[in-house]
């Protein structure tokens, strides 16, 4: 059983990425393209070979599931509007910005018996999931040292212009590739503490629910010589680096539609569904919050919740 997909988005990764992997994929049918603006749509639907479309809810009405390549705080109201309307998510990181949009997608999700998926990138590699089913099994762990510095805002880079990166910062663009890798590890996190940087960065302590702490650095806007990603794990069994990604984006997101189909096929979870997505929002809510009030503050674990300050 195939999937008619409808692409929300019209940038670089719609373009790149995600309308490439659909176009590409066996069992998925690109239905068509919907854009804010039409005549990008129309582009991109001529390269892709499908069709455009003016009207969102049009869209939606020909196809079984949408794939969004937009702005959070954008994805959050059209994937909602997708749940609605009973289809299946394909989404990007982070999946909102705000608990409250990403409760709401668990909640109609969960009451339509919908599939989703959260593309984290490397969480769709063989190896890197391999990685963390053994790291989890062992245990052990004391906590993760994590940098990612990436440096966006070089001539050429696709991704410099994008408002929304250049108003939320690394924290809420890169961050989420951070957690993904690191709470299936280590487990939920309780409290959050963050400091903001120079270069627009932001540092975060993180203490997870099992005593063990997380220290994340992340920006956006690194200088191009000090550029890093790393995450480490240490604790009983020493120092283990998980593994970068070893897929291309296209064939990652390939691999998030076969993910996608097998969900709707069986009816079973998936690991980087819309609850794991809320997971992540929570976090990122918290440091963002530690970073502004100077004050460590708790994930709020209640659906609707919003951080809440410790002390």
């Amino acid at each position: 059983m195939g999937l008619r997909f409808g692409l929300l988005g019209t940038g670089f990764w719609a373009t790149e990425t995600q309308g490439a992997a659909l176009a590409a994929h066996p069992e998925a049918t690109l239905v068509g393209v919907w854009g804010r603006d039409p005549a990008k749509a129309t582009e991109l639907a001529d390269k892709l070979d499908t069709r455009p479309y003016e009207d969102v809810d049009a869209l939606l009405a020909d196809v079984d599931a949408v794939a969004i390549a937009l702005p959070p705080q954008v994805q959050g109201e059209l994937a909602l509007r997708a749940a609605r309307a009973g289809k299946h998510l394909l989404l990007d990181k982070p999946i909102a910005l705000d608990t409250e949009a990403a409760d709401a997608l668990v909640t109609e999700t969960q009451a339509r018996g919908l599939a989703s998926v959260v593309f984290f990138t490397s969480r769709f590699s063989d190896g890197v999931n391999d990685f963390l089913r053994q790291a989890a099994a062992d245990g052990g762990w004391h906590g993760v040292r994590a940098t990612l510095f990436a440096s966006i805002f070089q001539p050429g880079n696709p991704y410099g212009a994008s408002p929304w990166r250049r108003e939320k910062g690394g924290l809420w663009d890169v961050g989420p590739h951070v957690l993904s890798v690191v709470l299936p590890v280590l487990g939920p996190v309780e409290e959050v503490t963050a400091v903001a940087g120079p270069r627009d960065s932001v540092h975060v302590l993180t203490r997870h629910r099992d005593g063990a702490v997380g220290s994340l650095s992340v920006t956006l806007d690194a200088a191009p010589e000090a550029g890093a990603f790393s995450v480490d794990l240490y604790g009983e069994h020493g120092w283990r680096s998980v593994p970068g990604g070893d897929r291309s984006a296209v064939e990652a997101f390939g691999s998030a539609v076969d993910r996608l189909l097998e969900q709707v096929r069986t009816g079973h979870g998936d690991p980087c569904d819309v609850r794991f997505g809320r997971e992540v929002v929570a976090v990122l809510r918290a440091a963002e919050a530690s970073a502004r009030s100077g004050r460590t503050v708790r994930v709020a674990e209640a659906t609707g919740s919003d951080p809440v300050a410790s002390g």
